[in-house]
């Protein structure tokens, strides 16, 4: 248990900014997940409007620095990876 008025008020800050963390990455995980079953089961058009909607959350994630830039970039690029193999065949 912490002493200090400051100790305590950072174990608050730590709870709220933690939880605040998580909900960034179920919902930018979430989204991620739409954007894969968009990419296996959707047309090329669903498809990239899906990737540019789940790119900008990542990016904006990114920028809260609850993931790392690198982080982010590895995910879209995947993503794109993966929408350039299934649409590049036809």
């Amino acid at each position: 248990m912490a002493h200090s008025l400051s100790a305590n008020k950072r174990i608050r800050q730590n709870i709220k900014l933690n939880a605040l963390n998580r909900w960034r990455k179920t919902v930018m995980k979430d989204e991620t997940k739409e954007c894969m079953e968009k990419i296996v089961h959707g047309t090329e058009v669903e498809a990239l409007e899906a990737f540019k909607k789940v790119s900008r959350l990542i990016d904006r994630t990114a920028q809260k620095g609850t993931i790392h830039k690198n982080q982010a970039a590895r995910r879209k690029s995947r993503l794109a990876a993966r929408i350039k193999a299934k649409f590049a065949t036809k």
